[in-house]
């Protein structure tokens, strides 16, 4: 079974068709969209600010979502992907964004629609990363736009992600 816990009386929610993997970790302040799915070792702890999730949004194996005390919640879209073994920490991403496996994001960092960040960048605090574009690198940079087939991909992992929670629910 998952651990969802409430902290300080706050216990996460979540939306209709969402699939929380046996081990995933969920408490405090959380508050999900429908049709999300967080994978396999995964942590969202909403202890010590809110996290907001919106709809058709995937945390894989391993990602962490944190906050800052009294400084930074963390706000994610829909249609987001992070990636394995992510950390998104007190910052903002908009709608239909992938954040690459291992990468990092700090607080107040605003990751706007159609934004690839590359597995393993780091996304610096108050970093803003424009839309329709891959960031890349320590610290991120923006690095080309998105190809086209880039974008397709953006819209169409969330389902994707979908579809294999719907795997686990047969």
């Amino acid at each position: 079974m998952p651990v969802i816990l409430p902290v300080k009386n706050i216990s996460p929610s979540f939306g209709d068709n969402c699939f929380i993997a046996p081990n995933a970790t969920i408490v405090g302040d959380v508050e999900m969209g429908d049709n999300c799915s967080v994978w396999f070792n995964a942590v969202i702890r909403g202890d010590v600010h809110y996290i907001r999730i919106g709809n058709n949004t995937n945390i894989q194996d391993g990602a962490c979502i944190h906050c800052t005390y009294m400084y930074a919640p963390t706000n994610i879209g829909n249609n987001v992907s992070i990636g394995h073994n992510a950390l998104v920490h007190g910052c903002t991403l908009k709608d239909n964004v992938l954040v690459g496996m291992g990468a990092i994001v700090m607080d107040h960092a605003i990751v706007e629609e159609f934004v690839i960040i590359a597995a393993g960048a780091i996304v610096l605090e108050k970093t803003v990363c424009e839309s329709g574009y891959l960031y890349a690198g320590i610290p991120a940079k923006k690095i080309k736009p998105v190809t086209p087939e880039q974008r397709e991909m953006l819209t169409n992992l969330p389902g994707r992600y979908i579809m294999y929670s719907g795997w686990f629910k047969e």
